[in-house]
């Protein structure tokens, strides 16, 4: 019996767990691959299925990519994708790695338990639902918020109709859903210390505070590089719900809530271009890898051991 299939027989039960995994980013992730060939073609709709149509279609070349960078919004929806998710990395983290200290200092573990349920699950809420909640808050005439200023004598504001506020208003509502989920894994990383670094250092008079600035965020420190990494690499991707639904696609606002993914979403609805929005995905998908290249090389020549590769 050859090696291979010893290694195979010996690990087959790790392999049945990854199966499922493996099938997924098959079917989903290396498969549909092929299809990228669409962005450079004009491509037409046929019965005879996807495939015959692609094949059949005319090459155009670069002419698709033409249509993220030929027009006026192109500088727009490049610069809002980039700030609003420098932003939500940024913030993300520190809410997330602060969470999860928060949640490993406390004593009563039933209640850390109950309160780590209760953040983590607006991770489960759809987008629609999020921007029903924001929209109960927000609604111009019976809206929380605006019932509540106009009780103080002020005058409600239009909130759909503000481009000012949505920023804040959009991080906000990213950070709520998405800490609580992202808290997990560095949560998992502190209960993993050997907890013998915090008896020796509270053996040489440590406060808390020092604890955690000396032992808890050094040992984080890689899996903060790595997450960060991974984070990089779909910085030029936007989260098309948080853009599309929380602001319930209101054209007063598209000068702060219009990001690549909405902006190819309308363009694809419009003229119904499958050559276009594959374009805009390439697009995305090689910056997304060339960041991660050159972050990891950057984090490799600082520090060889929180690298992803």
């Amino acid at each position: 019996m050859s090696t291979f299939l010893k290694n195979l027989i010996k690990n087959r039960v790790m392999l049945l767990m990854v199966l499922p995994g493996a099938i997924w980013f098959f079917f989903f992730s290396y498969l549909p691959l092929a299809g990228t060939v669409a962005a450079f073609k004009q491509y037409r709709f046929s019965r005879e299925g996807f495939w015959a149509s692609l094949m059949k279609s005319e090459w155009v070349g670069w002419d698709n990519f033409k249509f993220l960078f030929s027009t006026n919004d192109a500088w727009l929806i490049t610069r809002n994708t980039l700030l609003y998710n420098i932003a939500i990395i940024v913030l993300g983290l520190f809410f997330a790695v602060g969470l999860a200290i928060l949640l490993s200092e406390l004593i009563n573990k039933r209640l850390a338990k109950l309160y780590q349920t209760g953040m983590f699950l607006p991770y489960f809420l759809s987008w629609v639902i999020v921007g029903y909640f924001v929209f109960s808050f927000l609604s111009a005439d019976r809206g929380m918020l605006n019932q509540k200023i106009g009780w103080f004598g002020f005058e409600p504001i239009q909130w759909y109709s503000e481009p000012k506020y949505w920023p804040y208003i959009l991080i906000f509502v990213a950070l709520w859903k998405t800490t609580g989920y992202s808290s997990i894994v560095y949560l998992a990383s502190i209960l993993g210390i050997d907890k013998s670094l915090y008896e020796a250092a509270m053996i040489d008079g440590a406060s808390k505070w020092q604890q955690i600035r000396n032992i808890t965020i050094p040992l984080l420190s890689p899996i903060i590089t790595i997450m960060t990494l991974l984070a990089v690499g779909r910085i030029f991707y936007a989260d098309f719900g948080l853009f599309y639904q929380v602001p319930r696609d209101s054209g007063t606002l598209y000068s702060v809530t219009n990001v690549i993914d909405t902006y190819v979403y309308r363009g694809l609805k419009t003229s119904g271009e499958i050559g276009m929005s594959t374009a805009a995905g390439l697009y995305q998908s090689v910056v997304g890898f060339v960041l991660v290249i050159i972050s990891n090389y950057v984090v490799r020549k600082i520090d060889k051991d929180s690298s992803l590769f």
